[in-house]
C-alpha cells in the first residue's frame, strides 16, 4: 500500500513539474496589474464544480494579498450577479475541458455588458472554445487524472491550484506587497497575529 501511495504522490509531483513555463503567466500578470492596479478594476473569477472551488480559492487569496478579486458562480451570474462586473475588470475563466457550457455562456453575457473585458483562461485544453476566446490561455499541461477511472478531477485540480498560486505570488511581487500590507487585511486568527510580529 505504501508503494501505491508513493506512486500516486509521484504522479501528482510529475504533473506539477510539467506545467508549461512558456512566458504566458507573465502576460496574465500584466493584464491583472493593468486592470486591477492601474485602472482600479478587479478580477472576476468563475468556474463550475471543482474548477469553481479552485476559483474561489484563487479569488480570495488574491484579495487577501492586495489584488481585489471576486468569485462569481457562472449559473448565478445569469440571475443577476452579472451586475457585479464593471468595465475595467478582467475575467479568469476556469475549465479543465475548456468546453463547460456555463463558462462559455458567461463570457458571452459579460461581453454583452462590456465587450472589451480581457479573458484569461485556465484550462487543460489549448484547442478548446475557452482557449480560443481568451486573450491569454494558461495551459496546465493536461495531466492524466490519478483517479482509477480517469474521470474524477484529481491531478487536473492540483495543477490548477498551483497555477493559481503562481498568479498570487507573482502579483504580490509585482505590486511590492509587504508584511505590513498583509497585516492590514488579516486582523484576526493565527495569520493576523503572525503578520503583526
Amino acid at each position: 500500500m505504501k508503494a501505491k501511495i508513493q506512486d500516486l504522490i509521484d504522479k501528482e509531483i510529475d504533473a506539477i513539474k510539467n506545467i508549461p513555463i512558456d512566458g504566458i503567466i507573465e502576460k496574465a500578470i500584466e493584464i491583472l496589474f493593468d486592470r486591477i492596479h492601474q485602472k482600479k478594476g478587479k478580477l472576476i473569477v468563475s468556474g463550475m464544480g471543482k474548477a469553481g472551488q479552485i476559483g474561489m480559492n484563487i479569488a480570495t487569496t488574491l484579495s487577501s494579498t492586495g489584488s481585489p478579486s471576486v468569485f462569481i458562480h457562472p449559473s448565478e451570474a445569469q440571475h443577476g450577479d452579472l451586475g457585479l462586473i464593471q468595465k475595467n475588470d478582467a475575467l479568469l475563466l476556469i475549465s479543465n475541458s475548456g468546453m463547460t457550457r456555463e463558462i462559455l455562456e458567461l463570457d458571452h453575457l459579460v461581453k454583452a455588458l462590456h465587450d472589451d473585458i480581457p479573458v484569461i483562461a485556465l484550462t487543460g485544453n489549448q484547442k478548446s472554445p475557452l482557449a480560443e476566446l481568451s486573450k491569454v490561455c494558461l495551459f496546465t499541461g493536461n495531466p492524466k487524472e490519478i483517479c482509477p477511472l480517469g474521470l474524477t478531477p484529481t491531478t487536473s485540480t492540483t495543477v490548477m491550484t498551483v497555477v493559481g498560486d503562481l498568479l498570487v505570488v507573482s502579483m504580490m511581487e509585482k505590486i511590492g506587497f509587504t508584511k505590513k500590507d498583509y497585516s492590514k487585511r488579516h486582523h484576526s486568527g493565527y495569520l493576523g497575529k503572525k503578520a503583526k510580529e
